[in-house]
C-alpha cells in the first residue's frame, strides 16, 4: 500500500512539472497566420509556421518534415486563393489527415473571408502567374486582418469548446488594440495618398487600397516572370509619364532590379516587410504595419526604405 501511494504521487509529481499538451495543434501557411494564431491563441494553442518572410510564398518545397507537422494538426490555417497551390495539395494528400482537409472544420483559408481584388476577367498562361480567384495577398491590409481575427476566434471555438472563453478574452484584447492602431495609423499615412507606385509583382493590391497609392507599372512584366533588360529600359523610360514616385519590393525578392530602377530614375525605393519577420521592426502583426509605414514614408522623403 505504501509502495502505490508513492508510485502515485510520484505520477502526480511528474504530471505537475510537465506542462499541459496545448489543446489544439495548428498549422500556419504564412507567418502572419502564425502570429494570429498566437495572438489568439495563447497557450491554448501550439502553433507551427510552413514558411518564413524571406521565403516566396508561391514556391515552397513540399518536405517531409512539413508532411509530419501537417498529419498531426487539428487546424490548417492559410491564405488559400490558390497562394499555396504548388505545395499544399501535396502536403494534404501525403499527410492523410482528414481533419485538415478542404471542406473540414480544420480547414480555414484567410482570403475566404475577404473581398478579393484583381479578380481576373480572362485566364490563360499568356497572363503570368495569375491567381483564378483574385489576388492573395490579403495581409497588406490591416482591414483584413481585423476580418481574418473575428473568423479564426470563431473557427477556435469550435475546434476547442472547452477553452471558449480564454479565446473570446484573447479575441476582444487583440480587437481592442487593433481598433486602437488603426486611426493612428492613418493619420501617419496620410501624406502617402495619392502616390503613384511601382511594384516588383502584384503583391501589394491591399496596402494599395487601404493607403490610397496608385499602382502605375510593376517590376515584373508578367506576375511571377522576371524582368529582362530591355523591359526595364521600357519601364525607365516611362516613368516619367506615369509619375511615379516610389519603387516597392518584399524583403524576400531580389532587389536589384527595383534599386535599379529607382536608381536611374531618382526616385524612392521601399524594401517592405510584406509579413511578418521580413524586416527587424516587423516582429508581430501590430508592428509590421508599423514598419511598413515607416518605410515607406521614409522613401517618400528622399530616405532608403
Amino acid at each position: 500500500m505504501r509502495t502505490m501511494t508513492k508510485i502515485m504521487l510520484a505520477l502526480l509529481l511528474t504530471a505537475l512539472a510537465c506542462p499541459a499538451q496545448a489543446a489544439l495543434a495548428l498549422f500556419a501557411c504564412e507567418p502572419e497566420w502564425g502570429a494570429l494564431a498566437i495572438e489568439l491563441g495563447g497557450a491554448d494553442v501550439s502553433v507551427f509556421v510552413a514558411t518564413t518572410a524571406k521565403q516566396d510564398p508561391h514556391q515552397i518545397q513540399a518536405r517531409p518534415s512539413l508532411i509530419a507537422r501537417l498529419r498531426g494538426a487539428d487546424l490548417l490555417f492559410c491564405t488559400g486563393a490558390a497562394l499555396e497551390i504548388g505545395w499544399l495539395p501535396v502536403l494534404l494528400r501525403q499527410a492523410a489527415n482528414s481533419r485538415v482537409q478542404p471542406g473540414a472544420l480544420g480547414y480555414l483559408e484567410a482570403a475566404g473571408q475577404v473581398r478579393l481584388l484583381e479578380v481576373p476577367t480572362r485566364l490563360d498562361r499568356s497572363g503570368g502567374d495569375v491567381h483564378a480567384a483574385g489576388n492573395p495577398h490579403i495581409q497588406t491590409s490591416p482591414d483584413n486582418i481585423r476580418v481574418v481575427a473575428v473568423a479564426l476566434a470563431a473557427r477556435l471555438k469550435q475546434l476547442d469548446p472547452s477553452h471558449a472563453q480564454g479565446y473570446t478574452q484573447r479575441e476582444q484584447a487583440f480587437l481592442q488594440r487593433w481598433d486602437a492602431a488603426m486611426p493612428r495609423w492613418a493619420a501617419k499615412a496620410a501624406p502617402l495618398k495619392g502616390v503613384n507606385v511601382i511594384a516588383y509583382h502584384k503583391g501589394w493590391a491591399y496596402l494599395e487600397a487601404w493607403l490610397g497609392l496608385n499602382e502605375v507599372g510593376t517590376i515584373e512584366p508578367k506576375p511571377g516572370v522576371p524582368p529582362g533588360s530591355a523591359y526595364l529600359a521600357e519601364l525607365l523610360e516611362s516613368i516619367p509619364r506615369r509619375q511615379a514616385r516610389l519603387v516597392l519590393f518584399a524583403a524576400y525578392q531580389d532587389p536589384k532590379p527595383a534599386l535599379f530602377v529607382a536608381e536611374k530614375a531618382g526616385i524612392g525605393s521601399a524594401m517592405l516587410p510584406f509579413t511578418v519577420g521580413g524586416t527587424d521592426g516587423a516582429g508581430d502583426l501590430f508592428a509590421l504595419f508599423d514598419d511598413t509605414l515607416d518605410r515607406l514614408l521614409a522613401a517618400l522623403e528622399g530616405r532608403r526604405g
